[in-house]
């Protein structure tokens, strides 16, 4: 068993397009344990980087710190030809989803995108209490708690205009008494 840490580049497209990823050659920090088994090398590890992107409520730039733990066998090449079994089709299928040792090395970029991409956030927030922005005119509403608009539902909008022309002193019957009532109670 062996213990590595190593800084090394981050490869490109390593995150989730338009949204948030990994910059191209940022530097991506391995901790690494390799364990020699029977078919091959066990390798454990956790990557640690700086992802970019924006922020889904309020389109700000956002930086945040992704850790993303892996796994992976990486099998000797001949380790498993005393387990193939009668059929190559199936064997072809096998060696699609494994990995393997080449000359002695091992190549983790597969590993780390699917672990890194699968740890970064699909709706990155600057901030969780992120109130985004007026779906109105645009503004931030964090910086401007109290924005409102006053907007009138359109369904509403023909009353409007029956309540602006309404004077003072009319009688409203909306509501009010019958008719000749006011007249009998004033007697």
């Amino acid at each position: 068993m062996k213990r590595l840490t190593r800084t090394v580049e981050a490869p490109q497209d390593l995150g989730i397009d338009g949204v948030v990823g990994v910059p191209e050659k940022a530097p991506l920090v391995l901790d690494l344990r390799l364990e020699s088994v029977m078919e091959g090398v066990l390798v454990t590890g956790t990557a640690r980087a700086t992802a970019e992107g924006e922020c889904v409520r309020c389109l700000e730039p956002l930086a945040l710190e992704v850790e993303a733990d892996f796994q992976e066998m990486f099998s000797y090449p001949d380790a498993d030809d005393r387990s193939r079994s009668a059929d190559p089709v199936d064997d072809a299928e096998d060696d699609e989803d494994r990995f393997f040792l080449e000359d002695g090395l091992f190549d983790l970029e597969t590993v780390l995108r699917d672990a890194v991409v699968l740890a970064l956030p699909l709706q990155p927030v600057c901030k969780e209490t992120c109130a985004g922005l007026c779906s109105e005119c645009g503004i931030r509403l964090d910086e401007n708690p109290g924005h409102h608009h006053d907007a009138v539902d359109i369904r509403w909008a023909a009353l409007q205009g029956l309540a602006d022309t309404v004077q003072d002193g009319e009688k409203d019957n909306m509501g009010g008494a019958e008719p000749g009532v006011d007249e009998k109670q004033e007697k």
